[in-house]
């Protein structure tokens, strides 16, 4: 079990905050972390115009902090392990604010660049720390199952805001902004965390396994790359395969050093329980199904419906809401029901939305080729995402919950971005590089479809291979 009783803190003068404080700035950090990943979309053109940015230049505006989130998270979670959960929130928080400011000032498309892949390691440092703090000041039942459910909703509720916070803010006042806005709040955040939230850490005087963190980290890294690649070369060519091999073969590796290892990064033995090992596939599952729902939806809202950037943020709050009430529903299924078969039920109501989205036109309506699609298909993420985390951080040992943390949020990731490459590359195939509305549409139907058939299979995996004991609230599952 894992409590707030059981994690060794840094005691302060100060009265202990509020559990509920923790769990808001928690979340603060997370929502700022999953915004990022998509608010920059709607203001690449601008960005383009302004500093002169190519083709290339402009895709790794969000490769490069998608690459550095990826490769460093399993890092950043085993530090906050060993040197204290709240420091590396700070740390990377201030990292990530710092970032910002300075992307929002570049003048040049490498000091944007730069600044991207600073707020990438920024982010992998604090996202694995979320999690971990608010699981430690929550003992596991109920209550910190409707902490993970906010957490699941903040952060997905991010992702969803993108678009539309960045319309906002490129029409409004400029491209800057999209990276700017994060100042003042990660600022207060920041001074908020300082003040009020918890130490805690393994407590065991270990060492960080350097091999190990520099193996896993070339080795995520240098996948994230070769699937990035993959939108602009294509997955038979060198420039991607050459990538994808040596990151399987440098992950392989850290595995082999691991297992050899007196204190290893990644404890093998880890991935021996059911909990883990099984949330985090099925999260990788997921969310490569998932993550493609608001690029394609996006797409086709601007490229075949006509609408401006604005108003497909503003088609998309349906859905944002959608994910939000999904994961705060999930904590209350969990107690009758238990998380295995909610996570199963969320799966599936997600898979009859991409199935629905997939019967689109060119000529749709807003009622049913958007919002009611788009509605059950982040209901069911939201009713998924929540079971899921809660089994994977369940009964885990303190000095082992930031490195889960940021296995769960790697798989989150890392399947996200395999996942849109491949979608990408069958709706490219099946338009054929047509920009027609209705060769477009069929494109992101295909998408859609194999979407559909992705979740199918993985709400089969889910029930067959989710304990059907975990993440409980209360109640057997």
């Amino acid at each position: 079990m894992l409590g707030a009783a059981d994690v060794p803190t840094r005691t302060s003068r100060r009265t202990a905050p509020p559990t509920w404080l923790v769990v808001a700035l928690a979340c603060a950090g997370q929502f700022l972390v999953v915004l990022d990943v998509s608010v920059v979309n709607v203001a690449l053109p601008s960005m383009r115009a302004d500093l002169g940015l190519g083709g290339s230049g402009l895709q790794w505006v969000v490769n490069a902090y998608a690459i550095a989130f990826a490769g460093f998270m399993l890092l950043g979670g085993r530090a906050g392990d060993l040197y204290g959960r709240k420091r590396m929130f700070l740390v990377g928080l201030a990292l990530f604010t710092l970032a910002s400011l300075a992307g929002g000032l570049a003048r040049e498309g490498w000091e944007l660049l730069a600044a991207r892949a600073a707020q990438g390691l920024g982010a992998a440092v604090l996202a694995p720390s979320t999690l971990t703090i608010l699981t430690a000041a929550v003992p596991e039942g109920a209550a910190r199952a409707r902490a993970i459910a906010t957490w699941t909703a903040v952060g997905a509720g991010g992702g969803a805001a993108g678009g539309l916070v960045g319309g906002l803010l490129v029409d409004g006042l400029s491209w800057r902004w999209v990276l700017l806005i994060n100042v003042p709040i990660g600022a207060v955040v920041l001074l908020g965390a300082l003040w009020w939230l918890p130490e805690s850490r393994a407590g065991d005087g270990r060492r960080l396994d350097l091999p190990g963190a520099l193996l896993v980290t070339a080795g995520l890294g240098t996948l994230a790359y070769g699937i990035s690649q993959t939108e602009a070369s294509g997955w038979t060519a060198a420039a991607t395969l050459v990538p994808l091999v040596a990151g399987l073969a440098l992950v392989g590796l850290f595995l082999l050093v691991e297992a050899r290892t007196a204190a290893p990064l990644m404890p093998l033995g880890l991935l021996g329980r059911r909990a883990v090992s099984s949330a985090n596939a099925a999260m990788f599952l997921s969310g490569s199904a998932m993550f493609c729902m608001w690029y394609f939806m996006t797409l086709y809202a601007q490229n075949v419906l006509g609408y401006t950037p604005l108003e497909a943020g503003l088609a998309l709050v349906p859905s944002s809401l959608a994910v939000v009430v999904g994961s705060k529903v999930a904590p209350r299924l969990m107690r009758y029901a238990g998380a295995r078969k909610v996570a199963v039920l969320g799966t599936v109501v997600a898979a009859v939305g991409f199935g629905w989205q997939s019967t689109i036109s060119a000529d749709g309506t807003y009622l049913t080729a958007i919002m009611i699609p788009g509605i059950l298909m982040m209901l069911g993420a939201g009713l998924a995402a929540t079971p899921l985390a809660a089994l994977a951080t369940s009964g885990v040992p303190t000095g082992e919950a930031g490195l889960v943390s940021g296995l769960i949020n790697t798989s989150r990731v890392m399947g996200g971005s395999l996942g849109l490459a491949v979608m990408s590359t069958i709706a490219a195939a099946r338009t054929e590089g047509s920009g027609a509305p209705v060769a477009l549409t069929e494109g992101y139907a295909l998408a859609f479809r194999v979407s559909a058939v992705v979740l199918g299979v993985g709400a089969v995996m889910m029930a067959v291979w989710l304990p059907r004991r975990g993440g409980s609230v209360g109640a057997p599952s």
